[in-house]
C-alpha cells in the first residue's frame, strides 16, 4: 500500500510560481514512476508531467518550459515546480504512483497509475 499526500497548492497571480510536493509512503519509492495530473471543473483529468523510474520526463505541451518535475528518492518526495502560471492552469492537482511499469516507461493514462493522492487546489488569478 502506498499513500500519497500533496501540498503546496494555493492562490497565485498570473505569472507567479508554486511548488507542489508529494510525500509518498513505502520503502520502495525509487521503484515507482510518478506523475502529476490535474483536473479543472468541467474538464477531463490530464497528465501534466511524469517521471519514469529511470528519470525520463514527460510534459504536456502546455507545461513545457514552465513546469519541472523532480524527485528526491532519499526523502520519498516528488515535486512539481510551476512557473509563469496562467489562469488556465487553475485545477486540482494530483500526484500518482505507477508501481508496475518498466524502468524507462512513462505511463500517460490515469488507469496506469495505482495510487493517488487527495489533490491540492491551484488557483491562478487573472
Amino acid at each position: 500500500q502506498v499513500q500519497l499526500v500533496e501540498s503546496g497548492g494555493g492562490l497565485v497571480q498570473t505569472g507567479g510560481s508554486l511548488r507542489l510536493s508529494c510525500a509518498a509512503s513505502g520503502r520502495t519509492f525509487s521503484n515507482y514512476a510518478m506523475g502529476w495530473f490535474r483536473q479543472a471543473p468541467g474538464k477531463e483529468r490530464e497528465l501534466v508531467a511524469a517521471m519514469s523510474r529511470s528519470g525520463n520526463t514527460y510534459y504536456v505541451d502546455s507545461a513545457k518550459g514552465r513546469f519541472t518535475i523532480s524527485r528526491d528518492n532519499a526523502k520519498n518526495l516528488v515535486y512539481l515546480q510551476m512557473n509563469s502560471l496562467k489562469p488556465e492552469d487553475t485545477a486540482v492537482y494530483y500526484c500518482a504512483a505507477d508501481t508496475s511499469s518498466a524502468w524507462i516507461i512513462i505511463a500517460k493514462r490515469g488507469p496506469d497509475y495505482d495510487y493517488w493522492g487527495q489533490g491540492t487546489q491551484v488557483t491562478v488569478s487573472a
